[in-house]
């Protein structure tokens, strides 16, 4: 399996545990840019996702491609804080490396 065929298995993980709350989700959410893994709304906040799989050390990546590629920008007209997650996975300990945040990204 490619490191992208164990992404799509972590994002679903993520998917779950949000589906099974019963909150407003959209999967590969595209934009003009590309697609945001996973976009959630909830409490007036939007919360955009992006995963990455490594071999074993955190670069940064993930919360990188949502700033490069504006993602943001497809939310800014609802006026609602937006906060980019970038969560990377490690391939070889299976478990996540990397876990970056910037709250209120879109304010």
């Amino acid at each position: 399996m490619g490191l992208a065929g164990y992404e799509g298995y972590y994002a679903s993980i993520f998917y779950s545990y949000f589906a099974a709350l019963g909150l407003e989700i959209t999967l590969e959410d595209a934009t003009n840019k590309g697609r945001i893994d996973m976009t959630v709304r909830f409490n007036h906040r939007i919360y955009l996702f992006e995963f990455k799989v490594v071999e074993m050390i955190p670069h940064g990546k993930a919360l990188e491609q949502l700033k490069s590629k504006g993602y943001a920008e497809k939310y800014r007209q609802y006026g609602e804080p937006i906060s980019l997650i970038g969560v990377e996975f490690s391939r070889d300990s299976r478990n996540i490396v990397g876990f970056e945040v910037e709250v209120g990204y879109g304010s």
